[in-house]
């Protein structure tokens, strides 16, 4: 077989697709990690009867992720009555602490060493597609259920249509993964959790991704079991030759799926951003056929007197690295998906399809003096979990007659500090239209200090925030409330009005004293380009170092006919 160094796919189904942002990445991250998670209940008198169940997390190995897990601890207080251990059909571990006395509040700490180690190297696979002879232990992976609905007519074609053609098993995946990173667009929360949702809406959150992903590749006989686990918020660095890409995601719970090659095993994708590993910022945790399955770590379930309150609970992960190192080197592709796609070098056979240069700007109006701003404007990345308290993010189901269960939503805190003394931090965004601008919103939390917030409006200088337009008027931190939650805080441009021709500009949050305040953002890019959020040093003229995902923002004026 002709072996052909393959950093992505590219499939061009639809016109105007935008250059590749594909990225071949080399080096390792090793991290010794001690993480915990630790959850307080306040059971209320009117609950009978509450089990705890959490998921011991195992050790794992890939050819490009690994984690040993070592000196795993559950403390409980007050004790339960019942306390056991059972194995599910999944190999998960699960543990069950049960109250048949319920206190009016439980105490868990959950704990462990995680040394989780990422490799980027060369990567070899010689799997056919499609794939044969797959004894009946991996037979299980190919089922459709009710979250991922692998024999749904719609998926199925789609996923026929993606892999029409295609020798290897490699080609197939990077075609499905490809597909989903560009035509699903990340919201949290999402109406519905299932593929067939995320196929219809272009819309989801984290199991969104994994279960669609998983759909159209069980549906093309390729074993995918979907992984529930946690995420740790230490950003890492990839180096490339314009400067720094930065990642980081929220703590909190995530699911990815991991796909079957005959001669790699398991191997773990997240199809929001990566194919064929997923960073050492994971906690690998519990497997199954869904998130309806994977779903026993942190449940609780209970009964009660009719009539009475839920109780609450209360779930906080906690994590030090003791060491933690990282050295990746990115290299951009000139192919790939309009969206960010990682993935490290590998030796395949695949189709490569070349990339078409970006539509051209529309052209600036002839006379801008004579524009008629007369239609209301809204235009930004809107979608985020507004007022949430995420410390309680759990919702709950009847599971029949007075007995409950708390459902894992996945809800995590996605912000970044973006009042520091050290940084400073820019969002761009793109105008197609003349508009004159009145207000821009950012998704903001106000965690105290004192002082004054405004906004600069900057030039696009290629790709990045060049000469200062205009700056909203100043807004007292002891304005923006501090209850928990996001919100919008709109600065106002009112006084400039500026206006604004088509093409790109880039908005900073600008601050005086010592306030404390968090910015929301979302994964990915929902609205604009991959490289359009930046940060820099104070002290730094040039802002080279760009990040993965996209600040929450909303651009309010008004534009022409």
């Amino acid at each position: 077989m002709k072996k052909i160094l393959l950093v992505t796919l590219l499939l061009l189904l639809a016109a105007g697709t935008l250059r590749g942002e594909n990225y071949t990445l080399k080096g390792n991250m090793d991290a010794a990690i001690r993480y915990e998670l630790r959850e307080r209940i306040q059971a209320g008198e009117g609950v009978k009867k509450m089990t705890l169940s959490f998921v011991v997390p195992q050790s794992f190995t890939s050819p490009t992720y690994s984690q040993k897990i070592d000196g795993f601890r559950a403390v409980f207080h007050p004790e339960p009555q019942e306390r056991s251990e059972i194995r599910d059909k999944r190999g998960n571990l699960i543990l069950q602490a049960t109250w048949t006395r319920v206190p009016g509040a439980v105490d868990v700490r959950l704990s462990c060493r995680a040394d989780s180690r990422t490799y980027l190297t060369s990567l070899e696979t010689r799997a056919p597609f499609p794939l044969r002879n797959l004894g009946p232990e991996l037979a299980e992976y190919l089922q459709s259920t009710e979250q991922v609905q692998a024999d749904n007519p719609r998926i199925r074609r789609l996923a026929a249509e993606l892999a029409k053609g295609v020798k290897t098993e490699y080609d197939a995946v990077l075609r499905i993964v490809s597909w989903v990173v560009d035509h699903v667009r990340y919201v949290n929360p999402p109406v519905r959790y299932d593929a067939l949702y995320s196929l219809e809406t272009g819309k989801g959150n984290c199991q969104n991704y994994s279960h669609l992903s998983a759909a159209l590749l069980r549906s093309l006989g390729i074993p995918t079991r979907i992984v529930v686990g946690v995420t740790l918020n230490q950003p890492y660095d990839i180096n490339w030759k314009q400067g720094v890409l930065t990642f980081k995601m929220g703590q909190g719970r995530h699911s990815w799926i991991e796909a079957w090659f005959p001669d790699l095993g398991w191997v773990p994708f997240d199809p929001q951003n990566s194919i064929l590993f997923v960073s050492n910022r994971f906690i690998r945790i519990e497997t199954g056929l869904d998130n309806n399955e994977a779903k026993n770590d942190g449940l609780m379930r209970w009964s009660q007197v009719r009539g009475t309150p839920n109780p609450s609970l209360e779930e906080i992960i906690n994590t030090d690295f003791a060491s933690d190192q990282v050295k990746i080197q990115g290299i951009r592709e000139t192919y790939g998906p309009k969206n960010l796609l990682l993935t490290p070098k590998v030796l395949a056979q695949f189709q490569q399809v070349a990339v078409p240069p970006p539509p051209p700007p529309p052209p600036p109006p002839k006379d801008p003096s004579r524009l008629r701003y007369n239609v209301p404007f809204l235009y930004g990345n809107l979608d985020y979990p507004e007022n949430v308290d995420f410390a309680f993010p759990r919702g709950v189901k009847s599971s029949g007659a007075e007995q409950f269960e708390t459902q894992n939503n996945f809800l995590v805190e996605t912000a970044e500090y973006v009042t520091s003394q050290r940084t400073q931090y820019a969002q761009i965004f793109v105008l197609k239209k003349p508009v004159k601008l009145k207000q821009v919103g950012l998704a903001l939390h106000n965690f105290g200090g004192d002082g004054w917030l405004w906004i600069d409006l900057f030039k696009d200088n290629k790709g990045k925030p060049g000469a200062l337009l205009a700056t909203s008027e100043m807004i007292n931190l002891d304005q923006i409330s501090p209850r928990p939650g996001y919100r919008w805080e709109d600065f106002d441009f009112g006084r400039e009005n500026p206006e604004l021709m088509p093409g790109s500009y880039w908005i900073a949050l600008g601050f005086t004293g010592s306030p404390i305040v968090n910015w929301f953002y979302t994964y990915g890019k929902p609205a604009g380009p991959v490289d359009g959020t930046r940060y820099r040093g104070v002290f730094d003229r040039d802002w080279s170092g760009a990040l993965s995902y996209e600040f929450n923002y909303r651009i309010r004026g008004f534009t022409v006919q």
